[in-house]
This record gives C-alpha cells, sequence and structure tokens, in this order.
C-alpha cells in the first residue's frame, strides 16, 4: 500500500558503518605507520594520542589494551580545569576496534575511538564489578541504545554538517561570498572548490556514504550531508567527517568553523539531526505517524527546554536560535517540512524514509551526549506510551507569526529555552535526563565542565570581535 507513497533511498534499521579490520593495518597495500586514538570530551574537543602501529599492535596483545589518560581531561578547558577533577587518578582508555577508519589528510594513519575504563574494577549500581566510566559520552549512549534495544526499538541517524571556511580569524573573514545552494559557492580552480573536492573525497574513503554538499547561505558556509547509521556509529561517522572538514581546510591554509552563528545578518550553522524510529511490532503508514513515532516526538518535544543545554550548549548558540532566520524558532512545536520549527517531520507520507529533523543541535555539542539525550527523552516517551498533545504546525505561518489563540489551538503553549542559563536551569531540574537518562552526579560534573567553557570563551570580556575570534579557533 505505501509504495505508492515510498521516495528517497530506503535505509534498514540493520546498515552498519564500514570501517577497516584491525588486520588489515598489517596490509602493505595500506600503508599504516601510525594509530590516532581519538575521543570526545564534555566541551566537544576532538583530542587524541597518536601511536606508532607497531606500537599499538603490542597494546592489542596485552591482558586489557589502552593507553592511560588522566581524569582531569574530562573536564579541562584550555588549561583550566574545571573543580572537582583533580589532578590525581587516571582512566585506561581502551580502543574500540570497530571504529578504525582510514585519515585522508594525513597519509599513513588511521583514527579509532574507544571507551574510557577504569584501571581497577568497582561494584556498579547492580553491585556487580565493573569498569565503565559513567563520564564517558559513548559509553552512556551505547547505554541508551540497549535500553531502547530491549523494548525492540531501533534508530537510524543522519547529520548535515554546517561550516563556515575562513581565510582569516583575526579579523575573521570568510573564504567566499556566495548565494545559497548556488554554483557561485564554488568556482572552478579556487582554493574552496578544491576544498570541497578534496573533503568529499576523503569522506567516502575513510568508509562514510556521503550523499552531497553544497553552498549555504552565510559568506563562506557550506553543508556536508552524511547518510544514516545507527545511533553511536552515526556520532562516530559524524566525529570522522568534522576532523577531515578541519584538517583539509587546514591544509589549504583555511578555518573550517562549526561556530553557531558568525554573521548576525545571514543564517547560522547548525547540526541538523535526523533521527527515524523503527520497530517490527510498529507498522508505518503513509497518513499519520506510528503510535512509536508519534509518543518518541512527544517526548522529545515535551524535554525540548532542558535538552538544549546538551544540544546548544554555548551562549553563542542561543543567537543562532531565534525566530525568522531559518533555525527551528524559539516556540516549542513540530511541523510537516518545517524548517522554522525546531522538530521538522521531514518525508511524512514515505514511511520508508520519514524522519524528525532536530533543528536544535549546533557543531559545539558532543553529538554523543545530545544524541543520548534526545534518544533518552524520546524513549521515554515511547515506554510511558506518551500522547502527542501538539499539533502539526505545517506553516505557511510559522508558530511565532501565529496569533496567541492560534498557537493556542495547536497546543504550542511553550517556548525554548532562550538563553544559555535558562537552559542549565532547566536541565538540573529535569527529571527524567537528570535522573533516568545521565544521573545526578554526571549531570551535576556536565555542568561544571560548561560553566568553565563559559568562563574560557568569555576571557575578552566586552570585546567581541576578540570574543568572535575564540570562539571561531575553539569551534
Amino acid at each position: 500500500m505505501s509504495s505508492i507513497y515510498d521516495h528517497g533511498v530506503d535505509y534498514s534499521s540493520l546498515t552498519r558503518a564500514t570501517t577497516i579490520p584491525v588486520e588489515k593495518l598489517k596490509d602493505p597495500s595500506l600503508n599504516i605507520s601510525y594509530v590516532r586514538l581519538q575521543w570526545v570530551d564534555l566541551i566537544n574537543n576532538i583530542r587524541c594520542r597518536v601511536v606508532p602501529l607497531a606500537y599499538f599492535l603490542k597494546l592489542l596483545d596485552s591482558s586489557r589494551p589502552g593507553i592511560g589518560v588522566a581524569k582531569a581531561a574530562l573536564g579541562l578547558v584550555y588549561l583550566m580545569t574545571t573543580p572537582g577533577f583533580p589532578p590525581s587518578g587516571e582512566y585506561l582508555y581502551v580502543p574500540d576496534l570497530s571504529t578504525i577508519r582510514l585519515c585522508p589528510y594525513a597519509p599513513g594513519e588511521v583514527a579509532v575511538l574507544g571507551w574510557f575504563n577504569e584501571k581497577t574494577p568497582y561494584p556498579g549500581l547492580d553491585n556487580k564489578l565493573t569498569l565503565d566510566v559513567p563520564l564517558c559520552p559513548r559509553t552512556i549512549l551505547e547505554r541508551v541504545i540497549k535500553e531502547s534495544s530491549k523494548a525492540r526499538i531501533e534508530y537510524l541517524v543522519g547529520f548535515e554538517s554546517e561550516f563556515i571556511l575562513l581565510k582569516s580569524t583575526k579579523p575573521v573573514v570568510a573564504a567566499s561570498n556566495h548565494s545559497w545552494t548556488a554554483t557561485n559557492g564554488f568556482p572552478s580552480g579556487s582554493i574552496v572548490a578544491k576544498t570541497l573536492k578534496e573533503i568529499a573525497d576523503g569522506i567516502q574513503s575513510s568508509g562514510i556514504e556521503l550523499q552531497m554538499y553544497h553552498a549555504e547561505a552565510a559568506p563562506g558556509q557550506y553543508e556536508i550531508v552524511t547518510g544514516p547509521l545507527p545511533p553511536l556509529e552515526a556520532a562516530d561517522a559524524l566525529i570522522h567527517t568534522r576532523e577531515i572538514i578541519y584538517n583539509t581546510a587546514a591544509k589549504y591554509g583555511l578555518r573550517a568553523t562549526f561556530a553557531p552563528r558568525i554573521y548576525m545578518d545571514s543564517a547560522g550553522s547548525s547540526a541538523h539531526t535526523h533521527i527515524s524510529v523503527h520497530s517490527k511490532n510498529n507498522e508505518k503508514v503513509p497518513d499519520k505517524l506510528s503510535s512509536i513515532e508519534s509518543s518518541f516526538l512527544a517526548s522529545v518535544l515535551v524535554n525540548l527546554p532542558a535538552l538544549a543545554a546538551l544540544t546548544m550548549p554555548t551562549q553563542a548558540s542561543y543567537k543562532r536560535m531565534v525566530d525568522g532566520v531559518w533555525s527551528g524558532g524559539t516556540y516549542i512545536n513540530w511541523g510537516t517540512e518545517n524548517r522554522e520549527a525546531p522538530v521538522r517531520l521531514a518525508n511524512a507520507t514515505s514511511p520508508s524514509s520519514r524522519n524528525f529533523e532536530m533543528r536544535f543541535v549546533d557543531g559545539t555539542a558532543n553529538p554523543y551526549i545530545a544524541l543520548a539525550g534526545i534518544l533518552g527523552a524520546g524513549f521515554a516517551g515511547i515506554r510511558e506510551k506518551v500522547e502527542l498533545g501538539i499539533k502539526d504546525c505545517p506553516g505557511p505561518k510559522t508558530a511565532a507569526q501565529l496569533t496567541e489563540n492560534e498557537r493556542q489551538a495547536l497546543g504550542i503553549i511553550q517556548r525554548m529555552s532562550l538563553t544559555w542559563e535558562e537552559a542549565r536551569q532547566n536541565l538540573n531540574k529535569n527529571e527524567i535526563l537528570r535522573d533516568s537518562v545521565f544521573g545526578a552526579e554526571w549531570t551535576e560534573k556536565y555542568l561544571a565542565v560548561n560553566q568553565t567553557l563559559a568562563d574560557a570563551l568569555n576571557l575578552d570580556g566586552n570585546d567581541e570581535v576578540a570574543a568572535m575570534t575564540r570562539l571561531v579557533e575553539f569551534y
């Protein structure tokens, strides 16, 4: 029945990432010499240790492969250490051998992600010995996914990576000026065109599906769209994609920045996150959301004021999320193909490709933490069978353009967190996220590190020019 309505590529929830098997690291044709052991901290910095292949292989032959990383590393911003993260103590960072990918920007090198472990087992919440580190972003996301899987709920996640190419950061100067999705965004032979082509080639050579790239609306702004994967693998692929973007741009003398909004007279940069919800026990039909899709969406919307602290974690984030600039706006609502809603229902009548575009995520957010929050909140709604109380707002008027009575009729009665401070307060009092998804101790430490980040990004005081330079050099 739905075949008449279906359009777009049909991805299965069994879709998996393409990575390099560990046994191929010694393949002479790959010429691998070094391994980058990478992790993403609580402020979304990608950090790494570069290890010669010979030593990495020795590590793999040891009883517990891994490298030591100071526990303070998860609370570090520049050289500012967050209270509660003392210089003592060390984690074992254990490579996840399913994540090995070529680094196209560094010939002869591969990157691998991993898990933070304690060196000594300790009793967990169930009183069984564990090595898990509750602060580890990948561990948190994996736990959320497993909880959903027990209920036979699966997800696919795809990302749009928006970024701006700069030819200077002091002052901030874009590498190009162009119209939205116009060919003048990458004229043949230009540095920008060469950079984008090499980024595109690098993404694909790393085993990540590239769907498209194009010029966006702001000066120097571009978008890379990659294919959907299960959540953990999608976040891993996003991190590798960002590394390719950063490093390839640097090769051509450019700075790629994922800062939320540089130009106040143009569009900001987001990390639009497309999520489809799957269950063999819940068939999708063309004319309406399935019950699990509906409950998932309902709970995400209810928890949006608190989710913002995870998905828009910097003060700069709130310069992007305003009304009238295609960012998703400030009213909590959803809409079929409505890009001025924080959640856009994409491909609404095509069950095989229908997904939710989360427009309230930007490139300063750690994708593991952002996904854990969104999926954790959504699954809580599925588990509790939460009813969707907000009606579709498909336009042509956006929620901000509706009258108060018109918004009330659609059930649009709440605003997004409008400031960084408000988002932090909402997270701290949100029982689902604070107590169930992340835990009170994690939330306290995350908010502490987030405060240190804000302090670091505000070191320039009222000097807006210097503050913008600091932002684009940090993200």
